[in-house]
């Protein structure tokens, strides 16, 4: 008996407990899903049924072509082999435009099952290009009077359309018209044939229960003196769905830090709520992990984690990444524009980015691009445009150190671009339409993209000045949504009677100007203050991409079809950079002299760019190469071509924004140290060596240096050398206290100097009036070089070690590494060398480096080539 009662009471106990849990469980109800996949698209013209058909069951769609989203019109096409080879030759100019004058329609069935115990839902568009009628399961949700605008963000109250079951979602596309502010590429390349028509960007589905929250904000303010302490404050918006009163709670957390608010929300009430370091003082973050830039420390991130419950359900839940950091700009004594990194002085070197030309990019290939900007030593992307299908871009800079900074195109500026009449100060986005649109445009961006700490401004103008009532706009959207980031007016020099001067510049140039240039320059694109785009014109890529571009027929020489897949208008063919590269180096027999001496070139003409605003920090404050990247292949304006294949303008760049680094300096015949970490270096060394023609050395002096924190110093006067032949070489070695190779920069100089005509020079570039003359190094000395390299396997990586041995007693010169997969015949890409295009002294030794990814790679091992100016092979 005894023994029952105590099996009676042990069931009573479990009972109990199995209650106690049942109460305290909280029930999952949010699921976020993006529709990605399995989207159905055809021409409104192959249809004859209506948006209320389409969006049911009952619409056959057995021809329509496959696709996922976020994609345009052409890339489906493309994909779906309508079209072969868009980018091969002049292809694209034959496909048909007026295909894309008609609406398209995107479908998309997903299926919501019993389990799912959502009570509303919502649907969101982070892109529609242009224009868009939006059905589900036959019933209408928005029309197109109201969802216009590229760079729009819209959301629909979908609770009383969705079903259990299968439903059918159904978009028609509109494309865009003359005068729409709408996705553009200026003179960067050809118009898309679809004008990117589609959606571009991604679809998502949101279930949850009463209450929905979102803009969740995290924001921090640093103490910039002893970095001891950080106060972050959230914010995020909670919107009731209900008819009724909801209590809850909002639960957050950021690592091992947990709080929670108590929240009321009257029926259908939307609020702000803002949890900060005054009512919780766990959100005063002691010894923070700061985010830094590239260069400064480590991109630390963190993870905030909020859910509202309400009756023990998790009615909404995100998690938002963020980083704590602060931005701040100031007028240097000249009144250029420069920012500050958490109180730090940053000298801003980047390129200006740009999406494929159908928006086709992928995580692997922004990644990829990502990873090559930080190979480079670059530490900002510019986009003009908000670009990115997806965050790909965002999250990866915000993972690498590298800093964003974001703005509309001069796309909206110019007649030509734009489509419609526009004013020659404030560009075409001038009507009470316009702005109220680029206003919403401007708030929706901020709002999607403000929690990433590589972004450290917003760009207003690119061209010009935003007309008055915009700019307006633009200060009371910053107050309303983003305080904590500067913004800029225009990218070009310009003075608002609103916001005062811009502090930069925009002054060229876009093509070929030689080494001296970024020197010599005070009134245009010389290295003081902030250029915001500049670049000395074509970076021709090498043979491998050239041929997948252009046909057999066109290789040699150079004619329209080479132009076509130059820029546009005044960047429509490369005659300023060929007259300059036949002066200097001699006229080209044939296409691989061409592109050999084109490398040349590119790589003396881009490092000379980046160095002279290296040796001139913080008289100068920023330098943004025109361009970072292509849209797809062409011969203009790029560190790396399309196939993602570096350029010599790559390593030049590399060598030339190094961390710490010699630079020889065109303009006074000097020798410079640069230090772009936080830290001051003692007990450093530097090696300069001058090698005439024939390889003799003829100078060398050794000077101990210390290298200041954040600061370039001269460190050595070059003085005259009598008997220096007309071409010679400096050699400039950079040993740390160790005794050990920190940089290594070497430079071809010829006694007879470039001349520039600045009383002719135009908007894009300024005309020479004599060449420095290299044509005889075609008879540089041949030379022999010992290889030996190693294959390091690691699981997802591998590392090529090379070691050259220069056997001859003369200069080898810029040697190309390369490596190949034997199953493509083609480089591996992505490919990461410490340097390339490198010179080798008589009788040294270099090791050299080259990551890669192991999925890139087909075959089991990659070949390794090795060519040279002047290499026995």
């Amino acid at each position: 008996m005894k023994c029952k009662r105590l099996i009676q009471l042990f069931c009573f106990f479990l009972l109990c407990l199995c209650l106690f849990s049942c109460q305290n469980e909280t029930v999952q109800i949010f699921e976020s899903i993006e529709l990605k996949d399995g989207w159905k698209v055809v021409s409104s013209e192959d249809l004859s049924e209506t948006g209320d058909i389409i969006s049911t069951i009952q619409q056959n769609t057995g021809d329509w072509y496959k696709s996922s989203v976020p994609t345009t019109v052409l890339n489906v096409l493309v994909e779906n082999g309508k079209y072969q080879k868009p980018y091969f030759g002049n292809n694209l100019a034959s496909i048909p435009t007026d295909q894309f004058k008609k609406s398209w329609w995107f479908r998309k069935e997903f299926e919501i099952n019993s389990s799912q115990k959502f009570e509303n839902a919502k649907i969101l568009f982070e892109g529609i290009n242009y224009r868009a009628n939006i059905w589900l399961n036959g019933q209408q949700v928005a029309q197109e009077q109201n969802i216009f605008g590229s760079f729009r963000i819209f959301d629909f109250d979908i609770s009383r359309y969705i079903i259990e079951g299968v439903n059918v979602l159904a978009v028609e596309i509109i494309p865009p018209k003359p005068g729409d502010p709408t996705i553009g590429f200026v003179d960067w390349n050809p118009t898309p044939p679809d004008k990117n028509m589609g959606i571009w960007r991604g679809v998502k589905l949101k279930l949850f229960g009463k209450v929905f929250f979102n803009e969740t904000y995290v924001t921090g303010k640093i103490n910039t003196e002893t970095y001891e302490n950080a106060k972050l404050k959230i914010s995020t918006k909670l919107s009731n769905y209900s008819n009724s009163e909801v209590q809850g709670i909002l639960k957050g957390s950021i690592g091992p830090i947990s709080f929670q608010k108590s929240i009321k929300l009257e029926k259908k009430e939307s609020k702000i709520i803002i949890l900060n370091s005054d009512e919780f003082s766990q959100l005063n973050i002691q010894n923070p992990k700061l985010w830094w830039p590239i260069n400064y420390g480590e991109p630390n991130l963190h993870n905030l984690t909020l859910e509202f419950i309400e009756d023990g359900n998790v009615s909404c839940e995100e998690s938002i990444r963020f980083g704590i950091r602060e931005v701040t700009d100031y007028l240097n004594e000249d009144g250029h524009r420069g920012y500050k990194i958490n109180g730090k002085k940053i000298l801003i070197k980047g390129g200006g980015w740009v999406d494929d030309l159908m928006l086709a990019d992928d995580y692997k290939k922004v990644e990829a691009q990502v990873l090559y900007t930080k190979h480079m030593n670059l530490n900002t992307i510019r986009l003009e445009g908000y670009w990115g299908n997806s965050q790909d871009i965002y999250n990866l800079c915000d993972e690498h150190g590298i800093l964003l900074m974001p703005g509309w195109s001069c796309h909206w500026e110019w007649e030509n671009y734009l489509g419609k009449a526009v004013d020659n100060k404030y560009g075409g986005i001038i009507s009470e339409d316009d702005i109220e649109l680029v206003s919403d445009y401007t708030n929706d961006q901020i709002i999607w993209l403000r929690n990433h700490p590589s972004i450290f401004m917003w760009g207003f103008g690119s061209d010009m000045l935003p007309a008055p009532e915009l700019e307006k706009n633009y200060h009371d959207i910053l107050k309303s949504v983003d305080p904590t980031r500067p913004f800029l007016v225009s990218h070009q020099s310009l003075n608002s009677s609103i916001s005062g001067p811009s502090g930069v510049k925009m002054f060229g140039p876009y093509d070929y100007v030689p080494p001296v240039y970024w020197y010599i320059d005070t009134k245009h694109g010389g290295a003081y203050g902030f250029n915001t785009e500049t670049g000395p014109g074509p970076q021709v890529p090498l043979m491998e991409s050239i041929k997948k571009m252009i046909p057999e027929e066109n290789l040699w020489p150079i004619d329209e079809m080479w132009n076509y897949h130059c820029g546009r208008n005044e960047f429509n063919d490369m005659e300023v950079y060929i007259n300059a590269l036949d002066h200097r180096y001699g006229k080209s027999t044939d296409l691989n002299d061409f592109v050999n001496k084109g490398q040349l070139m590119n790589y003396e003409a881009i490092r000379a760019m980046f160095e002279a605003f290296e040796v001139n920090k913080y008289k100068t404050t920023g330098i943004i190469q025109w361009m970072l990247n292509s849209a797809w292949p062409e011969t203009f304006w790029q560190l790396y071509d399309y196939y993602l294949l570096p350029t010599s303008a790559f390593y030049g760049t590399k060598t030339a924004v190094a961390p710490m680094n010699l630079i020889y300096n065109y303009g006074d015949n000097a020798i410079y140290s640069v230090n772009n970490t936080l830290k001051t270096l003692h007990n450093f060394q530097a090696i300069v060596s001058i090698y005439n023609f024939s390889s003799e050395k003829i100078y060398e002096k050794k000077v101990n240096i210390d290298l200041k924190k954040n600061f370039s110093d001269k460190i050595l006067s070059i003085p005259e050398i009598k008997n220096k032949s007309n071409i010679y070489f400096i050699d400039l070695k950079l040993l740390d206290n160790k005794n050990e190779l920190i940089e290594n920069n070497f430079y071809w100089l010829s006694k007879k100097q470039d001349v520039l005509d600045f009383d002719n020079s135009k908007w894009f570039y300024t005309p020479q009036l004599e060449y420095a003359d290299f044509v005889e190094l075609k008879n540089l000395p041949k030379t022999e070089i010992n290889v030996e390299y190693d294959l390091e396997k690691n699981q997802d990586k591998y590392l090529l070690h090379v070691v050259l041995k220069n056997q001859s007693d003369k200069i080898s010169f810029f040697n190309y590494l390369n490596l190949i997969d034997p199953e493509t015949g083609e480089t591996v890409k992505p490919l990461f060398w410490d340097d390339n295009f490198v010179t080798i002294l008589p009788g040294e030794t270099k090791k050299i480096c080259c990551e890669f990814f192991k999925e890139n790679l087909i075959a089991k091992e990659p070949v390794f080539e090795i060519t040279g100016w002047n290499l026995i092979r």
